[in-house]
């Protein structure tokens, strides 16, 4: 992923309502959710909706869909995985790392 894509993203995501709003969409899953769900669940006014979800979109992170009269948006993991991965690229030197949870769940197995 090139330098620029991930600023993009990450300046997306450097805002109180797209952070909640992308979030929300990850927990919902590929399948997405209308527009006006995502407004209730984060409470936040359709006009400010609208501005916020068209930024996400713009930086890769939300795919729109219509279905009907409605627009569905789901988080697009393809590019979030993408920026993860750039971000963790060179981590530990270059040697394979665990995660944190596989820590913790191992830790309960030593006698």
């Amino acid at each position: 992923m090139e330098t620029k894509s991930v600023i993009s993203a990450l300046a997306a995501l450097a805002q109180e309502s797209r952070l909640a709003i992308f979030r929300f969409l990850v927990q919902i899953g590929p399948e997405g959710i209308a527009a006006s769900k995502i407004g209730e669940h984060v409470g936040i006014a359709p006009s400010s909706l609208s501005f916020h979800l068209k930024e996400l979109t713009h930086a890769s992170l939300v795919v729109p869909r219509q279905d009907g009269r409605f627009v569905i948006y789901a988080a697009n993991y393809d590019t979030m995985n993408q920026v993860l991965g750039f971000l963790t690229e060179n981590c530990c030197g270059g040697n394979v790392c665990s995660p944190a949870s596989a820590c913790h769940e191992t830790e309960g197995l030593a006698t």
